[in-house]
């Protein structure tokens, strides 16, 4: 049994995608277990490269298992895009090979117009966000006003959840459907249903049996919410010690954290960058 934690030691771009791939052709389950769709993973197989940014990287080998932990915020509309394109690289995504936590918080279409809004009153002091919602979403988790995966099978439970914050007070000036997202988010997690499970039940009943498990996280160290360069960093936790958390496991099951680093420091976004070269040679690498 071996349970190995990915971490990028940078600010991210480090090539995780690529040491997962590697790895996960000895693996039973590859796991999420934190950010969302703001996570780029490339990987190229023969002359067939795969970008990735919501589901594990472990999907690209048959034999593995991949999940989207509790610790992940899930755009459905960005899972099933993300399956419809690697369906057409001749990858299927089947329920049986992909899992997606029941209790993990979901990106509505009203996280990203915040994300967007919040970024663009920065003004000079900008963070860099995607705009993907991530942050917002995370928000809403902590306030305990999150849309949990489970809450997308009831419509009335979904409409009550989603009308209990208030958007409309949100966005003042901005029509704001409701029923339309309510009708829409019901209809995607009618879609979700075959691939959702308790992830954390699937992922310590087979750390009991012995099975081989990777934790992959995103983005890096130094962008973590806690330990990073604050306030330019992401929303969550991509050290390894998210990984209990965010995959629900216990840290005494955890055998390794890797640590990827690359050659020279890159950086997305804003934030101090103190070793940025900022002259030919920094010109020639990138």
């Amino acid at each position: 049994m071996s349970v190995q934690v990915i971490v990028g030691s940078q600010w991210g771009d480090e090539g995780k995608g690529k040491i997962t791939d590697i790895l996960a052709e000895k693996m039973d389950l590859v796991v999420r277990y934190q950010g969302g769709n703001n996570a780029g993973h490339t990987v190229v197989v023969g002359e067939t490269t795969f970008k990735l940014h919501l589901i594990p990287s472990g999907i690209l080998n048959e034999n593995c298992v991949c999940v989207i932990g509790n610790g992940v915020v899930l755009d459905p509309e960005v899972f099933f895009q993300e399956i419809e394109k690697l369906k057409g690289q001749g990858i299927i995504v089947s329920p049986e090979r992909m899992k997606v936590s029941s209790i993990a918080t979901v990106i509505l279409p009203f996280h990203r117009m915040l994300d967007s809004q919040q970024e663009a009153r920065r003004h000079a002091e900008k963070i860099g966000t995607t705009g993907k919602g991530i942050g917002p979403c995370y928000t809403d988790k902590v306030a305990r006003l999150g849309i949990r995966v489970q809450d997308l099978f009831s419509k009335d439970k979904l409409k009550k959840r989603i009308e209990k914050r208030h958007w409309e007070q949100v966005f003042p000036n901005e029509k704001i459907d409701i029923d339309g997202v309510v009708e829409q988010y019901f209809e995607l997690g009618k879609r979700l249903k075959p691939f959702v499970t308790d992830t954390s039940l699937l992922i310590n009943r087979a750390i009991d049996a012995n099975k081989n498990v990777i934790m992959e996280g995103a983005q890096g160290t130094l962008l973590d919410v806690d330990h990073g360069t604050y306030p330019f960093v992401t929303s969550s936790n991509p050290v390894s010690g998210g990984a209990c958390v965010g995959a629900g496991i216990g840290p005494h099951k955890i055998n390794k954290v890797l640590g990827v680093t690359k050659a020279y420091l890159t950086r997305v976004g804003e934030g101090p960058f103190i070793s940025e070269l900022l002259d030919e040679t920094g010109e020639l690498l990138r």
